[in-house]
């Protein structure tokens, strides 16, 4: 596989990077546009290993530590919508691309679906996975105790209450991998605490900017799915919002939760990768989703 680029940006001052590896065809031309994955409030840009396998072969695949994110710098006081969405037309720009291939997940889906509604014209096709696009009054005082746990200098504690406000716990409602996923997103936080100088700030942005989903959206070819047990937003709801997007489609994937892409990675790569790429397996069509050990993909 080529070596990857990473490339310095910068916003308003706001320093920040991105990162593509470059595709691996054997004929040198990418099938379609570079594919920008833009993750939770603390994914980075080396987060997505999985989408290196299933699209690198491909198309460019750019990841990035936007403002606020990883490495970059943290953003400035007050809404930061606008200032994310610059971010990404610049790292588009500094690509020379026309267009990309967008996935937003989880916090990323406000920033992808904001610049697909600002710049249609520069996306090819729109995927969201996770969408939060409601936040019930539990899960605002679930956030509220993880806050109070880090303002007091508990991390283990915070990194523990903020992994489970994510991840359905219920017993009942099986979800493929439960455990092994819950103790790597505890493990994620705890790291990106110690690691971070801005990790903090970062996840009270994430919690505080209510993000917007409104106004629907026209032009751009748009897939939406949903773990079946998704406790952060039901499905029904990011359903609900998939209608407001013209002619999009919506899937949920069973036995996983929010953190469907830890709990399902490899179904989820090959979701997207179906998706963007012209020629394969369309994700309208997908019933059953390969390697998924039983585990079916719903289309609704």
């Amino acid at each position: 596989m080529p070596e990857e680029i990473i490339r310095p940006l910068s916003v308003d001052g706001v320093r920040f990077s991105y990162r593509v590896q470059p595709h691996s065809g054997p004929d040198g031309v990418p099938a379609t546009e570079p594919a920008l994955i833009i993750g939770g409030a603390l994914q980075g840009m080396f987060g997505w290993p999985q989408m290196d396998d299933h699209l690198g072969d491909a198309a460019d695949v750019v990841t990035a530590d936007l403002p606020g994110m990883g490495t970059a710098d943290p953003l400035p006081p007050g809404p930061s919508a606008d200032l994310l969405r610059r971010a990404v037309l610049a790292v588009a720009d500094d690509l020379g691309a026309p267009r990309l291939n967008v996935f937003g997940f989880s916090y990323g889906t406000a920033i992808a679906f904001g610049f697909a509604r600002r710049h249609p014209e520069r996306v090819a096709r729109l995927a969201l996975g996770g969408v939060p696009v409601h936040i019930d009054a539990a899960q605002v005082d679930c956030w509220e105790r993880a806050r109070r746990q880090l303002a007091a200098g508990d991390r283990e504690g915070f990194a523990a209450t903020a992994a489970d406000a994510l991840m359905c716990l219920d017993p009942e409602r099986p979800v493929h991998r439960r455990e092994l996923a819950r103790r790597y997103v505890r493990r994620s936080f705890l790291h990106a605490l110690t690691h971070s100088p801005h990790a903090a700030d970062s996840l009270h942005r994430a919690l505080a900017d209510r993000p917007d989903f409104s106004g629907g959206l026209t032009g751009v070819p748009a897939l939406v799915f949903a773990g079946e047990h998704d406790t952060v937003t039901s499905p029904a709801r990011q359903r609900e919002f998939a209608a407001t997007i013209e002619g999009s489609r919506f899937l949920t994937i069973e036995e996983s939760d929010h953190w469907v892409v830890l709990e399902r990675a490899e179904e989820v790569a090959e979701l997207i990768a179906g998706f963007f790429f012209t020629g394969r397996k369309s994700a309208a069509g997908a019933v059953t989703l390969p390697h998924q050990a039983g585990a079916r993909a719903s289309r609704t």
